[in-house]
Formats: structure tokens, C-alpha cells, sequence
């Protein structure tokens, strides 16, 4: 069976959105200034930054007027609880699924918060697996992650697919492993100069659309 992985974060879910959400809750919550969101959004940058250096950053901005278990909550659980899958995207996966694609989640990120999206969303009940960074020990693009996304379903990675948002963790990381890919633009330009998706598509619904679709076995990077 064919195979494809899909990034989870502002791919399948809009972590982003979920994490705005969750931080503009919590300045109510505790009184802080609401022009400390752009501010904290950017000092998150969709999630890259690590964990620790975000709570450290806030909690030595809030002093006592927040506890550091406030923090550490928002962190752990703000967006993982408030991600919702777009009903495009669930009926793109039902029709992958029915085609005879093995799907598999290909993430980077903490086991416990990943999954709890996983399992929110409903995207257990519909994907074969998933793979996270933090349980395999390497993060994309290195190539063993999609190596263990593959294994886990006993699929091979000749002729996979890629879906994701990132240039160089989904798209640079599929070719490591000369799979195809199909970069989830949101409506950006394609900047990389040294290498290219096989595919470009404005969200996830139409990027599965392009690589279930008839003509997509016979595909080929540009």
C-alpha cells in the first residue's frame, strides 16, 4: 500500500491559532498586558522554540505576578487542547484511507502534547500511526524519522509522500529519504533556492487531493 506521512502541526491542525488562543486566555486570566500576544507569539515561532527557553523567558517576565505552574500548564496544554481538524482535511484522510493509502503522522514535538492533538482531533480514529520526534530521538528532516514512520506500518518509503509546512523539516526531509513531497503553502512563496517540493498546494485538504488523486503515481520532483 502506497504511503504517506503528514506533518501534525499547521498541517493536519492550526497549532498557531490554538496557541494564539490559549496565550490571549491566559494575559486575561492574570491580568497581563494584551499587547504581550505578539510578544509572546513571536518568542514561541510556531512552536520551534524550546519549551524550557519559553517558560524561562516568561517567567522571569511575570516575576510573582505569575506561578510558574501557570506557565508550565499553558505550555504543555494551551494549544494541545484547543486544536480542532478542519472537516476538508478529516474528508481529504477518509478518502486517502479508502483509496488505499497508509497514513501515517510524521511530527516533531513532545509524545504527550502531540498526541493529546491526535487523540482530540479524532486523528487516531482515522490515520494507521504516528511517529513523534521526542519518542524516535530524531527530529526532521533526518532521515531515521521517516525511516521509523515507514517501519511502523511496514510500508516502504520508495514512491511516499510528504505532506507538510515546513521547507526544511517536511519537504528537505523527504527528499533525504527520496520520497515526494507537497509543501502546504498557506498562501507563502517558495523562497529555497537549492531545492523544491514535487508539489505546491494552499492547505492540506488540496495537498492530499493532489497526491491521491489519479494522476499522482506518476508524479516526479521538479
Amino acid at each position: 500500500m502506497p504511503l504517506l506521512m503528514i506533518d501534525l502541526d499547521n498541517t493536519l491542525v492550526d497549532r498557531d491559532s490554538a496557541f494564539r488562543e490559549a496565550v490571549a486566555s491566559f494575559l486575561v486570566e492574570y491580568a497581563l498586558p494584551a499587547d504581550d500576544l505578539p510578544r509572546l507569539l513571536a518568542l514561541d515561532a510556531s512552536g520551534y522554540t524550546p519549551r524550557a527557553d519559553v517558560a524561562r523567558a516568561m517567567i522571569d517576565r511575570y516575576g510573582a505576578t505569575v506561578p510558574g505552574s501557570a506557565v508550565h500548564a499553558l505550555l504543555d496544554h494551551g494549544a494541545a487542547e484547543r486544536v480542532t481538524l478542519p472537516e476538508p482535511t478529516r474528508r481529504a484522510l477518509d478518502e486517502a484511507v479508502a483509496g488505499g493509502w497508509t497514513c501515517v503522522i510524521v511530527s516533531n514535538g513532545r509524545v504527550a502534547q502531540q498526541e493529546t492533538k491526535i487523540r482530540i482531533t479524532g486523528l487516531d480514529r482515522l490515520v494507521h500511526g504516528w511517529v513523534v520526534s521526542e519518542a524516535v530521538g530524531h527530529k526532521k528532516p533526518a532521515p531515521e524519522i521517516f525511516q521509523a514512520a515507514a517501519s511502523l506500518v511496514g510500508a516502504q518509503l520508495n514512491g511516499a509522500w510528504m505532506i507538510g509546512d515546513s521547507p526544511h523539516a517536511d519537504v528537505r526531509g523527504a527528499m533525504c529519504v527520496d520520497a515526494h513531497s507537497v509543501w502546504v503553502s498557506g498562501g507563502r512563496p517558495w523562497t529555497e533556492v537549492d531545492y523544491r517540493p514535487t508539489r505546491i498546494a494552499r492547505d492540506t485538504a488540496t495537498a492530499i487531493h493532489q497526491v491521491v488523486g489519479p494522476s499522482s503515481a506518476s508524479a516526479t520532483c521538479s
